[in-house]
């Protein structure tokens, strides 16, 4: 089939290079978001899918909005017979969708219906699954909302990030979205609709929702940490700065958040520094904290920040 790809992040790039390498499909046009500012100079950058595409010979289509006539006008020239979707970052209007002669399929980090939305990852280590996994859908107008052609699942790891996790969902997830455009050319596979029961929605993380709340307890304080890495990264306050909280643990526990004989008890936020560990009180027992990065600098250890900024006795993260 002839493709044009849609995507914009390096989660996105699995995919397009598993359509590319097809010997059944050719990949005629990639779709991205425009490029945006970044880095110190904040200079424009292509989006890892445009610099990819570009590397291939493909052409590159970086409409401001989906909606635009001139995008429009060029995706009926190019006439493609199906567009797979992943992480494009904008919601496509109807006259898009009526496009293609055999839709848009997305490929969704989440076992439809659960977590639909912006950042299916991120929620679904939020909340403590033990299970995940991708799906590929048709696009209808509804969020996320389309009948299923395929699913794989992935098993959540007691210490998976949310990065840790989407990586290995995007190269799973790659040979299903290739496996889904071959039975789709093939004429063997129909897409299912979704349960009705098990919806539940995944709205982006907003840097507000990351800041940790030293008096819940520990697993949700682990949990929070983990799934707002690496974005939009967990933080707390000290002396009424900023403070990044890339991880926490506990040496020698089972888990990263499990019980040390010898942990000190504090209160919610309180912190205790040993000559090479420093701990923090949540709203059960308290938490090793092992790496930061205090607002200016680049990550460390925390027990190195301890030293340098010299914690006094009964001071607390979070005040």
């Amino acid at each position: 089939m002839r493709l044009v790809f849609a995507g914009t992040p390096e989660v996105a790039v699995p995919a397009l290079d598993a359509l590319i390498n097809s010997d059944r499909h050719e990949v005629v046009a990639v779709v991205t978001r425009p490029d945006a500012p970044a880095g110190r100079g904040r200079r424009l950058v292509s989006s890892p899918v445009a610099q990819r595409a570009e590397e291939a010979g493909i052409e590159v289509l970086k409409p401001l909005k989906p909606r635009d006539e001139d995008f429009l006008a060029r995706l009926r020239e190019i006439g493609p017979d199906c567009c797979p979707v992943v992480a494009y970052g904008a919601l496509l209007p109807k006259g898009a969708l009526e496009i293609p002669a055999r839709g848009w399929v997305n490929l969704h980090f989440s076992l439809l219906p659960a977590w639909r939305g912006a950042a299916p990852v991120q929620h679904a280590v939020l909340a403590g699954d033990e299970m995940t996994g991708a799906s590929t859908f048709l696009i209808e107008e509804g969020l996320d909302s389309g009948p299923v052609f395929g699913v794989l699942t992935e098993g959540v790891r007691p210490t998976d990030t949310s990065g840790d996790l989407l990586t290995r969902l995007a190269f799973a997830g790659s040979g299903l979205l290739l496996a889904t455009m071959d039975g789709i050319e093939d004429g063997t596979l129909r897409p299912v609709a979704q349960p009705e029961e098990g919806v539940s929605l995944a709205p982006k993380i907003r840097v507000e929702d990351a800041q940790v709340d030293w008096k819940t307890p520990a697993l949700r304080v682990d949990r929070l940490v983990r799934g707002c890495a690496p974005a939009p990264g967990s933080w707390t306050l000290f002396r009424g700065e900023r403070l990044k909280v890339m991880s926490v643990g506990s040496a020698g526990s089972v888990g990263s958040v499990g019980l040390v004989a010898d942990r000190p008890e504090l209160a919610a936020g309180e912190l205790s520094v040993t000559k090479n560990a420093v701990y923090v009180g949540t709203g059960s027992h308290a938490v090793e904290l092992l790496w930061v990065q205090p607002q200016g600098k680049k990550p460390m250890r925390a027990a190195d920040w301890a030293r340098g900024v010299r914690i006094a006795s009964g001071e607390a993260l979070g005040a």
